[in-house]
């Protein structure tokens, strides 16, 4: 049977992801900043509007969250008109949204005071893994309450993991950042490379995605980035946030990072060029010639 789901946050993410859960049968209500789009999302998929978060999270068993970041899921769950205001005992409230642990452990201790739950499953395959169905979802929180959401969460995602404690999937999610910033700059830099060496840059690629260098960015983003189009995917304003999060860890659990503070400077770069919304494979665009 389908469950009651809210879904809060219907941008370049949440509205496939939504539209997952409405496809597999749950009744879904929506709530987005701009109610046009919730509108667009209905049309599509059926289910209901809410005009506030409050009213969104009314009676719902699971109230899913995909905003922006820290400031706007603090948003979205307190006031009058938040989630926290209107929530019922034991709904599981699950927020996608890359934040801050320090924020997902907040939550949770302020969820348990309404009686209710919060779990911490950011995610990780961008615009094209939400489309598809195929996300990779890191949780936090207890464990009971992760095996009554994952079979819904699966929904839209490939593997739904869960990690540990509340706060364990945002710092999952960070590893994941890090990894990709490393990997995103030296496939900029080999395709760069390259080209100045005289090669066919898609004739390199087909060879040596057949070896150690392949790469999910490389399989996926070698045309555009040699095409120089960025107008897609994930932002770099939304990898950088990222970023300040692992950065800011880092430093508090001794961790260094290198590599990773290279490549935000880099994305400062990018931003300086007008790329803020570019896709995070622009850090080619960098270094190519005016």
């Amino acid at each position: 049977m389908g469950r009651r789901i809210a879904f809060i946050g219907l941008g370049v993410m949440g509205s496939p992801m939504a539209g997952w859960l409405a496809k597999h049968g749950h009744l879904v209500t929506v709530y987005n900043r701009t109610t046009s789009v919730a509108q667009t999302w209905i049309d599509t998929y059926g289910g209901q509007i809410a005009l506030t978060p409050a009213e969104a999270a009314k009676d719902a068993e699971f109230v899913l969250i995909c905003v922006g970041n820290d400031n706007d899921v603090r948003e979205v769950m307190s006031g009058d008109n938040g989630v926290f205001s209107a929530v019922t005992q034991g709904t599981v409230i699950i927020d996608h949204t890359t934040t801050s642990a320090n924020l997902s452990e907040q939550l949770a201790a302020e969820a348990l005071q309404h009686q209710c739950y919060f779990m911490d499953a950011p995610v990780s395959g961008g615009q094209q893994g939400a489309e598809n169905g195929h996300l990779t979802v890191m949780c936090g929180g207890d464990e009971k309450i992760f095996e009554r959401v994952s079979d819904t969460v699966r929904a839209y995602a490939k593997a739904v993991t869960l990690l540990g404690p509340v706060g364990s999937g945002q710092l999952c999610k960070m590893v994941n950042q890090i990894c990709i910033a490393g990997v995103v700059q030296g496939l900029a830099e080999g395709l760069n490379f390259a080209r100045r060496a005289g090669l066919d840059a898609y004739q390199v690629v087909d060879v040596i995605s057949q070896g150690a260098a392949q790469s999910w960015q490389m399989e996926n983003r070698y045309q555009t980035m040699l095409a120089g189009d960025y107008e897609h995917g994930f932002a770099v304003q939304w990898m950088r946030k990222d970023l300040a999060f692992a950065l800011e860890e880092a430093e508090r659990n001794g961790s260094v990072l290198p590599v990773t503070q290279l490549v935000d400077q880099f994305y400062a770069e990018v931003q300086e060029m007008g790329g803020d919304r570019w896709d995070t494979s622009s850090l080619l665009a960098r270094l190519v010639p005016e």
